[in-house]
């Protein structure tokens, strides 16, 4: 019973649906014949017992069918060939027996003779039998594979969802969070107002990254907002030495974007760019549309390529790779980081394509 419970039951209704189709077939061949050329009634006796037969040769059909799947095409093609041929001859045998056989006429050219009868076209039936149940099994496989592939497309879906979001969730540095915190304990000595404000914004920061999702897509104006508190906390720390100008073009702020893609490349070049720079320096965001593309730019007047790294993988968690990583995901190749550094200074810039509203709305409505 056990071993039972173990086959698919799609196996099980396959067999089912095969023995219904066969016996109909069977049923109405027999009348037919029964009726049209005034055949005994014993054909219909006849007819049942090589359905039972059949029903029998389906079950060891589909094992065997399911051992030969293993092997390379040719060794499946050359197997099934065998096994319509034994088919046939089982078969063929069993019709022997109950039509010439019980008559009496029995013997090695009595068999050859009834074989070789069915040869003809009345006869093929039984080919048609094995070719139509290996065919149900490849059609459930192929089937099953498929099923297979999207469940593990599904599968992989959600593991990088719940990555990107685990990343997303982890992007803000814990030396940032740390200097935060001191500086806030600076600041209650000094301005409780400017503490509170810092605490305000501090707490916006980590709203914004607990609430996104690596599937969901953001504003631009939203990341913008989410960028404006980083800076002005890290404003804080670094006093008159940090300075930050966005250049964006109004018309972009609507475009959406996945939600702290910019943060790493404002945090890397606070950190390698400004901080080490005695006399500090300014950061310039950019925002422009060209056509159907929009390109950001994050750009440092820094050390460039006196810096100690130019570009960083760890200094958030997940850092500049993972935002190269997850721009090429999302837009394609093309829209990769492009870095550029030199003495005078280090920036990063992506594009990323833009459709006008009406057009995304009526391509959507296509699909």
């Amino acid at each position: 019973m056990k071993s039972l419970e173990e086959i698919p039951r799609i196996w099980k209704r396959a067999y089912l649906v095969l023995c219904f189709w066969f016996a109909a077939n069977y049923g109405v061949g027999t009348f037919m014949k029964w009726k049209l050329e005034n055949q005994p009634t014993y054909i219909f006796w006849n007819a049942l017992q090589l359905f039972e037969a059949l029903c029998i040769f389906i079950i060891i059909i589909f094992f065997y069918t399911n051992w030969l799947f293993r092997f390379n095409i040719y060794v499946q093609i050359a197997g099934h060939a065998v096994g319509a041929m034994f088919h046939f001859l089982a078969m063929g045998t069993l019709s022997y027996y109950l039509e010439t056989y019980v008559e009496g006429y029995t013997g090695w050219d009595y068999w050859r003779e009834h074989i070789i009868g069915l040869l003809k076209w009345e006869g093929l039936h039984f080919h048609d039998q094995y070719i139509i149940t290996i065919g149900v099994y490849y059609v459930i496989r192929y089937f099953q594979g498929v099923q297979h592939q999207e469940q593990e497309k599904s599968e992989l879906a959600l593991k990088n969802r719940e990555m990107q979001i685990s990343l997303l969730k982890s992007q803000i540095n814990p030396h940032f969070l740390f200097n935060t915190l001191n500086s806030i304990n600076t600041l209650i000595g000094s301005s409780k107002e400017q503490a509170r404000k810092v605490i305000t914004q501090l707490s916006d920061i980590f709203r914004y990254a607990l609430d996104s999702h690596g599937d969901q897509m953001v504003k631009l104006i939203h990341e913008l907002d989410f960028i404006d508190n980083y800076i002005r906390i890290q404003q804080v720390r670094f006093g008159d030495r940090l300075k930050f100008v966005k250049q964006v073009d109004f018309s972009c702020l609507s475009v959406e974007i996945p939600p702290m893609i910019l943060q790493p490349l404002v945090e890397n070049s606070v950190k390698y760019g400004i901080a080490p720079k005695d006399d500090g320096g300014t950061i310039i965001l950019t925002v422009k549309r060209f056509n159907n593309m929009i390109f950001f730019e994050v750009k440092d007047d820094g050390l460039g390529s006196n810096a100690k790294k130019v570009m960083d993988g760890s200094s958030s968690g997940v850092g500049m790779k993972n935002t190269d990583e997850r721009l090429k995901s999302i837009f394609g190749p093309g829209s990769g980081l492009r870095i550029h550094s030199n003495e005078w200074g280090y920036s990063v810039s992506f594009f990323i394509p833009f459709e006008e509203p009406a057009v995304a709305e009526l391509n959507s409505k296509a699909v």
